[in-house]
């Protein structure tokens, strides 16, 4: 029997299939690109735990010297009653392992915490905690209280690496003294299910929640031309229609599909051919000139980087706008930020002049809105000009999704799955680096920090502009394959 880690334990309480893939069939998992830079998140927020809970006081175990190792010196430490925090406090009960975020000492005995980098508590924080403490007592040691500390996204950063604050904390320990009479129950279903077959598990809405499966190529049916799921819609009904043996939308009987998305696509799937209302071709034509066609790139950093920032702020760093000054004559603005300083005001300002006063902003749903909105609420001085751009913006999602519909987009009206089935060569895989929005996020972020390889950062540099170019002149091509011949 393998060791069970916590998160091996709270994956069994999502599927007890995904609990014995992750053991047994690990190269099978196929993770959401955003998944590391989730992990990367979670590290650095427990970076500043550490320095708000330490204070330049305690002991970190380091995870690196190896498991066995990081179990014996914690017992050394907590056993030779140690009086300073002890941090990924590493221990072990009846084959599960845990590392606690946080382990303060206290007369009456320890306070554990543990740290997320969300903005809320969630349900299945408190199973988390509840795991833990079911270790922490079953390897002989007392806790006299359980918190969950996450982040506070009101906190507001004054700069100077000051982050006292940011960490907002939730005293849980009832409830996980409760709950954790339920871990013996979990982790003998868990064993089971790792020491047995696979366990017989239907596909459904547990997929996920309260996390994406990275094992749903396995369990779903996507070898089909068109699968099951490109339905969209509820993925509990969806499930239902796989484990009732529908692969392909166009095997799924029409009277089982109740939404009116569900009976657009299956029909339009059915038929095999794309559908264009002419709509979409009377919207186009009532657009005045010059177009200006705008996409923001954007960071949210959970820890603030810049003073007066808060947590998951959205800022944005760059912009491409294509400017179609009359039918074929086409140019394009940008804006991308290099240099490590707040980039808002100055993206601000460009973008105020770039876009002149007349002519409508197309965008591609309501985030530009968003941004701009978020500009103006920073910068005061600059907001009745900024207010004024909101009045032009047109969003291109709505006459698309109501308008608009191929079999090859799987029920996604995402601006990333309709271009590839207009024009081919709109495909942003072609793209090297940079490909989508977390990635551009992660990247600019990288390269912007003090000590940057300079060679790298100019590499950056090159797939960002080319990645929100393609952006904007996705909206060009989408406009001129509504535009009336």
């Amino acid at each position: 029997m393998p060791r069970l880690s916590k998160s091996r334990v709270m994956s069994s309480l999502q599927c007890l299939k995904r609990v014995h893939l992750e053991v047994h069939h690990r190269d099978w998992a196929v993770y959401p690109s955003n998944t590391q830079a989730a992990f990367e998140t979670g590290h650095q927020v427990g970076d500043i735990a550490v320095q708000i809970y330490g204070q330049g006081q305690g002991t970190y175990i380091a995870y690196e010297d190896g498991l066995s190792r990081a179990v014996a010196l914690t017992r050394e430490l907590m056993d030779l009653g140690h009086t300073e925090p002890i941090f990924e406090a590493t221990l072990e009960h009846d084959g599960v392992l845990v590392r606690e975020d946080v382990l303060l000492p206290s007369p009456s005995g320890w306070h554990v915490v543990e740290v997320k980098a969300s903005t809320r508590r969630k349900n299945e924080h408190l199973q988390d905690c509840a795991i833990q403490a079911w270790v922490h007592q079953g390897a002989g040691y007392r806790f006299a209280r359980f918190s969950l500390a996450h982040i506070d996204n009101q906190f507001v950063y004054e700069g100077d690496g000051d982050y006292r604050g940011l960490l907002a904390e939730e005293d849980l320990t009832d409830e996980v003294r409760q709950l954790q009479r339920s871990v013996p129950v979990w982790v003998d279903q868990a064993k089971q299910a790792v020491s047995g077959p696979m366990p017989k598990v239907q596909v459904g809405q547990h997929c996920f929640s309260p996390y994406e499966c990275p094992f749903f190529n396995h369990c779903w049916p996507v070898d089909a031309d068109y699968p099951v799921h490109g339905l969209k819609g509820s993925r509990k009904k969806l499930g239902e229609l796989v484990t009732a043996g529908y692969r392909d939308i166009r095997e799924v009987p029409g009277d089982l599909l109740s939404s009116e998305d569900q009976q657009r696509i299956w029909r339009v799937t059915r038929a095999g051919q794309p559908e264009v209302l002419p709509a979409a071709r009377r919207f186009v034509r009532e657009l005045g000139w010059p177009r200006y066609y705008l996409d923001f790139e954007t960071v949210g950093p959970a820890i603030p980087v810049w003073p007066g920032t808060r947590p998951y702020e959205t800022l944005p760093f760059q912009w491409s706008c294509h400017i179609e000054d009359a039918p074929g004559v086409l140019r394009q603005e940008e804006f991308l930020d290099m240099s490590g300083e707040a980039p808002m005001r100055p993206l601000a300002e460009a973008l105020l002049e770039a876009l002149g006063n007349t002519g409508p902003i197309l965008v591609y749903t309501s985030y530009e809105k968003g941004v701009i909105n978020g500009l103006a609420a920073r910068f005061p001085d600059l907001a009745p000009a900024l207010g004024a751009l909101l009045d032009r913006l047109v969003d291109l999602y709505p006459v698309t999704k109501a308008c608009y519909y191929h079999p090859d987009m799987l029920g996604s009206w995402s601006i990333k799955a309709v271009l590839p089935t207009i024009d081919p060569e709109m495909d942003w895989k072609t793209l090297q680096g940079v490909h989508e929005g977390t990635e551009a996020s992660t990247a600019w972020l990288e390269a912007v920090k003090p000590g940057a390889d300079p060679v790298q950062a100019a590499e950056t540099r090159r797939q960002l502009l080319a990645y929100c170019r393609f952006d904007t002149l996705a909206m060009v091509r989408l406009v001129a394959f509504f535009t009336p011949s």
